[in-house]
């Protein structure tokens, strides 16, 4: 790392304008490395690491008159900075639940609304904890037959069995399904 000397730091702290430059071009690959390794290429609530990086340097570019040096590296301030204005980027986030469009559509979303999805992806936690107590063999047979919708004959290429051997496992994993689903409804209704 190429950090800023501490007399470059004193004459940027003091208003030198090429020592800020000095110490803003210094830091700002530091930054962008932290802010990347923090939030990854595109961050929390669509900031980039580049918009935090930036942030960042404005912030220790406001800060810099009231830098003093207490015997720590100065990378320890640009450092305390950055992981604030990554926390805020974080927050801003969390608390932004809107998804970004390009346009405005002039229809409405064709695609379910909230509550087909909330009940569909119960239906699939369900369904996955049932299937997770077949065999892995009947379970294969299951999502390919069913799922992917492949023959008996290319399931059973698949898997090394006869087309025959196939639905017969297919029957006992749907019979054993059946059985365990009655038994999962048993406890749900008291």
């Amino acid at each position: 790392m190429d950090t800023p000397p501490p007399e470059v730091v004193r004459r940027a702290a003091a208003g030198d304008p090429a020592a800020v430059a000095e110490v803003l071009k210094g830091i700002r690959p530091i930054v962008v490395r932290y802010s990347l390794a923090r939030l990854g290429h595109v961050g929390a609530g669509g900031a980039t690491a580049e918009d935090v990086a930036q942030e960042v340097c404005l912030a220790v570019l406001r800060a810099l008159p009231r830098f003093t040096d207490q015997g720590r590296p100065f990378l320890a301030f640009v450092y305390g900075i950055a992981a604030r204005k990554v926390a805020d980027a974080c927050r801003a986030a969390s608390r932004d639940r809107t998804d970004s469009v390009a346009a405005v559509p002039d229809a409405p979303d064709p695609r379910p609304g909230p509550e087909l999805r909330a009940v569909t992806a119960d239906l699939g936690a369900r369904l996955s904890a049932l299937l997770a107590q077949l065999p892995a063999t009947h379970r294969e047979i299951l999502v390919l037959r069913l799922g992917v919708g492949m023959t008996a004959e290319e399931v059973g290429t698949v898997l090394g069995m006869t087309g025959g051997a196939v639905r017969l496992a297919q029957h006992r994993a749907l019979n054993r399904l059946r059985v365990l689903a009655g038994d999962t409804l048993a406890r749900m209704i008291p």
